[in-house]
């Protein structure tokens, strides 16, 4: 079965930095898009950023310019380097890949302090 597994949560002060990785595993053809989401408290799922297979990528409007997403098609993962943190930064970041289905990691906490 697909698996999705995140990784380089923590907790950092307001403008640190922090670098999230994604790991794919199993049986998967066909990657088109991989990409982050997150989650507050009390708060609906957003967009973050999104790369697709040909390295185009996409950011939400509150993160650019701080984030950047990149990832290896061999080695089926996608990163997210966050800079200049904020405390609205504090979430849940979940790992999204889509083939012909779409796919969820189970998350990881990212809590940014002022």
């Amino acid at each position: 079965q697909v698996q999705l597994v995140e990784s380089g949560g923590g907790l950092v002060q307001a403008g640190g930095s922090l670098r999230l990785s994604c790991a794919a595993s199993g049986t998967i053809f066909s990657i088109n898009s991989m990409g982050w989401y997150r989650q507050a408290p009390g708060k609906q799922r957003e967009f973050v950023a999104t790369i697709s297979s040909g390295q185009r990528a996409v950011y939400a409007d509150s993160v650019k310019g701080r984030f950047t997403i990149s990832r290896d098609n061999a080695k089926r993962t996608v990163d997210l380097q966050m800079n200049s943190l904020k405390p609205d930064d504090t979430a849940v970041y979940y790992c999204r890949m889509t083939t012909r289905d779409e796919y969820w990691g189970q998350g990881t906490q990212v809590t940014v302090s002022s």
